[in-house]
């Protein structure tokens, strides 16, 4: 354990335990919040997703979103990789493709912010079939 010589010791400490709870509290209720996963199969991580995943868990706090970041599997995107999946609560999930950090932050300054789609959507390509 950390020996505590300051007031700014301890005051970083408090942040990283309140850090830790709100996760798990996040983590119980995620429809309620903004939910990002990050294609993390062997295609994703050679195209990036590593640094991708990164980039959106490192610059979501200083933009002021809240959001449960998390890696998924293949998409069965592959030649869109690194693919991203975002759903917004109360809205369907829109899945981007070739994000990297650039790309990821225009999705948190356009979309995030301000629900303005930015370019590489990947589009639906199928219906589902009614009763």
């Amino acid at each position: 354990m950390e020996k505590i010589k300051t007031l700014a010791d301890l005051k970083k400490i408090r942040d990283n335990v309140q850090a830790k709870i709100d996760l798990r509290e996040k983590s119980e209720h995620p429809e309620s919040m903004i939910q990002i996963k990050v294609a993390m199969a062997t295609c994703g991580i050679a195209a990036g997703s590593k640094e991708t995943m990164n980039y959106f868990l490192n610059h979501l706090e200083e933009n002021g979103i809240s959001a449960v970041v998390t890696q998924t599997g293949c998409m069965g995107y592959c030649f869109a990789e690194p693919t991203v999946e975002i759903t917004k609560p109360g809205k369907d999930p829109l899945v981007f493709g070739h994000v990297n950090c650039e790309k990821a932050e225009e999705i948190i300054q356009k979309y995030l912010k301000h629900d303005e789609l930015v370019e590489g959507i990947i589009p639906v390509n199928y219906e589902t079939i009614g009763d």
